[in-house]
């Protein structure tokens, strides 16, 4: 028999209990404890006197910037607005003034590449089955204190290895893939703009989709560029609360509605992810607040995605979103009048498969990423002929 001592009992007693039992059945912090818990706000600051000494091969002018005296250069992508002296880091740690001009470092040196079922951004209703060529560069404008890919989206450039592959690089690459999409995607695609924008320009003129997979903070001007050339995004509306954009990501609501609007008004495809991070995002008074502004500003028919948190990075701590909250808040959404809400992350059947809204028949089955039961003619439900949102073909 296998001796085990105190701190292991303690350790392997919690998780069958975490098994057995509502994580906040035994959870010792309240939602207002963790909120009280730590700064109010973790937003990100700029590096004073950490860019390099030269340029690299993967350097590039930025996109939208200002130039102001003194050399002084202001970023005009995100709304962090960095004031940058001649040697600064930006927030997102990928730009930096070099002798009065901004320059991007992440152009053309991806850090993470992978062909993804298109299930997997999510998107649920843009091209099912199809497969989707994914690039990220490190770098991310916020600080989540739960980030999933944390080694590369509060990573430097020059910090990690990366490939080689410039737009015209990425491109045939997804085609000898057999890509229809091309994802800008795993860190923050917002920070490597110029890289992006250029690739996906370059992927429009060969019939390949742009996917914007992104946290959704950014500034209107280069949104508005980049909608030229989108074809469907994933956003993650990660609260509805501004304190607690401030608190958990280092963020600010406002921009990230604004976005939302933005794409809607520019036709473009979108579905939203919301992660449901215990003590923090789990409030039903919120959530339905934030369903009647999505119903009240964009329409019932983008898709909503409510994810499972997972202990990660700073929050390593938390227990995982409990399955039966990701399906109340699932039945408040469709009961709020969203037609079409997912649950992600968690073996739940129901809360991955599309029910046309109308006559509420199984429209497509989804089993991890796979679709095995497809049954819509077009963008029409087989059984009573509704018009389903999306971008099916």
């Amino acid at each position: 028999m296998k001796t085990v001592n105190r701190r292991q009992f303690i350790y392997y007693g919690a998780g069958l209990l975490c098994s057995a039992v509502s994580a906040n059945a035994f959870w010792p912090f309240s939602n207002k404890t963790l909120m009280a818990a730590g700064p109010a706000d973790i937003r990100g600051h700029v590096f004073k006197g950490d860019a390099p000494e030269t340029l690299w091969k993967w350097s590039h002018e930025g996109f939208l910037y200002t130039k102001l005296d003194n050399k002084l250069v202001m970023c005009g992508i995100c709304p962090h607005r960095c004031l940058l002296s001649p040697g600064d880091r930006s927030v997102c740690r990928s730009k930096i003034n070099m002798d009065g001009i901004l320059y991007s470092l992440t152009y053309g040196n991806p850090c993470s590449t992978n062909v993804d079922p298109i299930e997997k951004k999510p998107l649920f209703h843009f091209k099912p089955r199809s497969k989707a060529f994914s690039i990220a560069t490190t770098g991310c404008n916020f600080r989540c204190l739960n980030c999933q890919n944390w080694e590369i989206s509060q990573a430097k450039p020059h910090e990690v290895r990366h490939y080689d592959l410039f737009p015209a690089d990425v491109v045939k690459t997804a085609q000898r893939s057999g890509c229809l999409s091309i994802a800008y995607t795993y860190s923050e695609a917002v920070t490597f703009f110029e890289y992006m924008i250029d690739t996906a320009r370059l992927a429009k003129d060969n019939g390949i989709s742009n996917l914007w997979i992104s946290n959704g903070y950014i500034n209107r001007k280069p949104l508005m560029e980049l909608c030229k050339v989108l074809d469907a995004a994933n956003v993650n509306l990660k609260s509805y609360s501004d304190a607690i954009y401030r608190k958990l990501n280092g963020g600010r609501l406002q921009p990230v509605l604004d976005t939302f609007k933005t794409l809607h008004e520019q036709g473009v495809h979108f579905e939203m992810t919301n992660l449901v991070v215990p003590g923090y995002v789990d409030d039903e008074k919120m959530v339905k607040q934030m369903c009647q502004w999505i119903l009240k500003n964009l329409g019932p028919d983008y898709p909503l995605h409510f994810l499972r948190f997972f202990p990660k990075y700073k929050l390593d701590r938390l227990p995982a979103t409990p399955l039966s909250t990701l399906v109340r808040f699932r039945k408040l959404a469709i009961a709020e009048g969203i037609h079409y809400v997912y649950v992600g992350n968690a073996a739940y059947p129901e809360g991955s498969n599309t029910y046309c809204h109308n006559c509420k028949k199984l429209l497509i089955e989804r089993t991890g990423y796979f679709v095995p039961t497809y049954n819509l003619n077009g963008n029409q439900c087989k059984y009573c002929k509704t018009v389903i949102p999306g971008r099916w073909v």
